[in-house]
């Protein structure tokens, strides 16, 4: 069984988040298919698988920050048995744990709908800055590449 890691999209690039799932747990997988997408300080990136095989395991929630080289999912090759399912209580992860003891809390920022059917483009800073400023990214027209948000889009509707 293959692990999926957090890659490397950058030189200095230490931590990624990921952003959102492509597949679920049980899909056939080919060499190419992207499978994720990570969001790094430049913006949103999509991430390919290198094996064929099936998502055994997606080890990672969407909206996780993960360093480099950390297991996403396990993807088992084709032909290799399934792994026999063991009951457990799921233990909660130290984010979680923080959350859950009332250490912390995080702000979120309203993600746009999409309007055809892909996920909408905003990108990270825009993303962290309009959680910071209570700005509604649903009532922002992108201004960037194919519309995407951009930190002047959220300055301008804080104003």
């Amino acid at each position: 069984m293959a692990e999926f890691n957090m890659p490397s999209l950058g030189a200095d690039m230490e931590v990624g988040q990921l952003l959102e799932w492509m597949v679920k747990p049980g899909a056939e997988v080919k060499r190419g298919d992207i499978i994720a997408v990570v969001g790094t300080e430049k913006g949103e990136i999509e991430v390919e698988v290198f094996e064929d095989g099936i998502v055994d395991e997606l080890l990672v929630s969407e909206g996780t920050e993960v360093p480099v080289g950390a297991p996403l999912a396990h993807i088992r090759g084709e032909g290799e048995a399934a792994p026999v399912a063991v009951a457990a209580t799921p233990q909660p992860t130290p984010i979680a744990a923080a959350l859950q003891a009332g250490g912390a809390t995080v702000a979120s920022a309203a993600i746009p709908p999409a309007t055809n059917g892909h996920r909408p483009r905003v990108s990270p800073l825009a993303r962290k800055l309009a959680a910071e400023l209570g700005v509604d990214l649903t009532q922002i027209t992108g201004s960037g590449a194919n519309g995407a948000i951009t930190r002047e889009d959220v300055e301008a509707a804080a104003k």
